[in-house]
């Protein structure tokens, strides 16, 4: 019997199109056309918490063997842990306690110490690289901080260090996601500091590059508004929110970059091939980039292996997608999503994303903190048992 364990993206997807009449004869069809804006749990799937934590998380990452890691960044204050592996719904510190021993109160070495740990990702090879712009509270960045971190999980071991100079992570700055090529030479980020870029690394020489720094598709878009339950997110003087480049993802192929400024309502791609090509001029890469789809504020991308790209959705509180074919759908929206942050993708295609509660932190409410609610989420089906007795499913 095929079981609900199995459940991969791909029969969420599909269970939208078995379980209502209407979209019976589309099994690939929109998971949420007709989802309504009510209190609670709305779509085709709802949320199953992983883990709660008394600080403010961002990044996830899960390998292909079940394990799950979260990051602490250091913005309104000195977390304890900057990077950790989830065990028994709590998270431990990895690699080890001295990596994570850093504080902003007594600093230590930041070449080899978690500075300001923003995002990681598990690379399907054995290894979780971490992202730390080094950069606390978003601001000045610690001299000789910013860096990309490989961890070898067989022996739970920092094997390299990429540090990145001011060429790459100037004052300013802040490296905020990552994303590798399939074959493993080349790391795509993106800089959400005050002038927005996308940074190349090619991991074989340890060269990192800025491209597009400063362009529309990595600056905030000042029209847009970010509204969340209903009101415009304003910081306590008056400003509104502007993120540049953040949200970043890969085709299956490896063949097309994905990103858009978190402030903005385009989602923009270019080839890989030209990011690749150091002997193009920054007007050629520029020439370069085209427009995939519309979009609004989200703060996470990730694409799965059938090229659907999933939306942490800061408006709705919910994670929307887009088809293949341009078909936006909704997967689930729900009012404990207190700004979806970022994406991993587990064993089974299983679907997990953290919150980060960025709108209620006292950068956006003069009072200090609205809530503290800071969560890992894993995303499940409502109707488990048409999953589980349905040979559609768990393929």
């Amino acid at each position: 019997m095929i079981t609900v364990r199995r459940l991969t993206l791909t029969s969420l997807v599909a269970l939208s199109a078995l379980a209502s009449p209407a979209n019976a004869s589309d099994a690939k069809g929109a998971l949420g056309a007709a989802v309504k804006k009510v209190a609670g749990t709305t779509g085709n799937a709802t949320l199953e918490r992983v883990a709660h934590f008394d600080h403010q998380v961002t990044g996830v990452a899960a390998t292909e063997n079940g394990r799950v890691f979260v990051n602490f960044p250091r913005w309104s204050e000195d977390a304890p842990i900057s990077v950790a592996e989830i065990k028994d719904g709590k998270p431990v510190p990895y690699p080890d306690a001295e990596w994570n021993r850093y504080r902003n109160a007594a600093p230590l070495s930041p070449a080899d110490h978690f500075v300001c740990v923003q995002a990681m990702t598990a690379d399907g090879k054995g290894n979780l690289w971490v992202i730390d712009p080094a950069a606390p509270n978003t601001e000045f960045i610690v001299p000789g901080g910013p860096k990309l971190v490989k961890i070898d999980l067989k022996t739970n071991k920092v094997v390299q260090t990429f540090a990145f100079g001011t060429d790459v992570a100037p004052q300013g700055s802040y490296l905020n996601d990552v994303r590798f090529s399939p074959d493993g030479r080349w790391a795509y980020m993106t800089d959400s500091g005050a002038t927005g870029a996308l940074v190349v690394v090619d991991l074989t020489t340890g060269k990192g590059r800025r491209l597009l720094e400063g362009d529309v598709s990595t600056m905030p878009d000042k029209s847009v508004k970010v509204v969340v339950d209903g009101v415009t997110l304003q910081q306590p003087d008056g400003r509104g929110v502007q993120f540049a480049a953040d949200s970043i993802s890969i085709d299956p192929k490896g063949e097309f970059l994905y990103w858009q400024p978190l402030t903005g309502k385009v989602l923009y791609r270019i080839a890989t091939a030209t990011l690749q090509d150091a002997g193009l001029s920054p007007e050629a890469v520029k020439a370069k980039v085209e427009k995939a789809a519309d979009s609004q504020p989200n703060d996470g991308l990730w694409t799965d292996s059938s090229g659907r790209i999933f939306f942490s959705n800061l408006h709705d509180s919910a994670i929307t997608t887009l088809e293949p074919d341009g078909k936006k759908t909704t997967l689930v929206a729900d009012p404990r999503l207190r700004w979806p942050d970022t994406f991993a993708e587990g064993p089974d295609a299983t679907l997990y994303v953290t919150n980060s509660a960025i709108n209620d932190s006292p950068r956006f409410n003069a009072k200090g903190w609205k809530s503290t609610s800071f969560n890992l989420w894993k995303i499940v089906p409502k109707d488990k048992n048409l999953v589980a007795t349905n040979p559609a499913f768990g393929k």
